[in-house]
């Protein structure tokens, strides 16, 4: 039997998996802030008689090291997760980046199920993302595949404003993280119009026709559709699943979506850009590979 987890910053959640379509909840646990406690509360939800364990969690696995970077997860940051968590549980285990577990899951059981080569974003909070191709997901060097939010990459005059160069938390600045996603959004419109308004609040307006909101975004679109035209003329995919809770705002996903296509080689006027529509792709992308590790 194997157990899937899917592990985030501030709640562990897992499930028995029968096969990838067919998962049984078994229940939640918060996150706690050590090791000692985050092992307790696996074990609290690991059944005695399963055998494996795989895990998608927030976070990047260097597949030489095994050492996860994690950010939001201070309890396992610089761990050997797989093979701490193997010796304390007595099981063997494998552990994917939360975002490669969402793209595999849409590539095989969403919205880009039956597309051969698929790069999925989550726009949430920040910018990440994954690619799956010919079904199995690539991982690259330093566990490091689909991260476009990052690199300096920005122009600081778009559609001539001029814009603060951002430090970004992976060391550098003027990377598209800083402004890609939710924060980023909420960084825009002060900047821009003074204003200090949640994300949910600017999109309401920007739906509306409020004007300074409508300017936020179109900048925003600027900033985002160039990098991610770029992805898209580099790997060649078919299809973007889009995830994360901006991806939950249909109307900026078909922004977004119309602006990519303008800058894309390859013309189409189907979307690219689709909703994610899979509930649990954490669990089901684990389940996935964990089922294709252990048998």
């Amino acid at each position: 039997m194997l157990i899937a987890f899917d592990i985030g910053g501030s709640r562990i959640r897992a499930a028995r998996v029968f096969a990838p379509d067919h998962l049984e909840p078994l229940g939640e646990l918060p996150m706690p802030p050590s090791f000692p406690g985050f092992i307790r509360a696996l074990g609290q939800l690991v059944p005695r008689a399963s055998r494996a364990v795989a895990i998608s969690i927030a976070g990047v696995i260097d597949p030489a090291s095994g050492r996860l970077t994690s950010a939001n997860l201070p309890a396992v940051n610089g761990r050997r997760l797989a093979g701490d968590l193997a010796a304390a549980l007595g099981r063997p285990v494998w552990v994917g980046n939360d975002a490669d577990c969402f793209v595999l899951t849409e590539a095989r059981r969403g919205v880009a199920r039956g597309h051969r080569n698929v790069f999925g974003i989550i726009l949430g909070s920040g910018v990440g993302g994954g690619l799956v191709l010919d079904g199995a997901l690539v991982a690259g060097a330093g566990g490091i595949t689909g991260e476009w939010g990052h690199g300096p990459v920005l122009d600081q005059r778009p559609l001539g404003h001029e814009l603060p160069r951002l430090r970004c938390g992976c060391g550098q600045t003027g990377c598209l993280d800083t402004v890609g996603g939710a924060r980023g959004i909420e960084r825009l419109h002060l900047h821009l119009s003074g204003r200090g308004l949640e994300s949910r609040e600017i999109l309401s307006a920007w739906r509306a026709g409020e004007m300074a909101a409508a300017e936020t975004m179109s900048v925003w679109l600027e900033l985002v559709s160039g990098p991610l035209a770029v992805v898209l003329n580099v790997v060649g995919s078919s299809v973007v699943p889009v995830g994360g809770g901006l991806a939950n705002d249909r109307d900026l996903v078909a922004a977004l979506d119309r602006a990519v296509r303008q800058r894309i080689l390859r013309p189409t006027t189907e979307p690219v850009l689709r909703p994610a529509i899979h509930p649990e792709p954490g669990l089901v992308g684990a389940a996935l590979a964990g089922l294709e590790t252990f048998g």
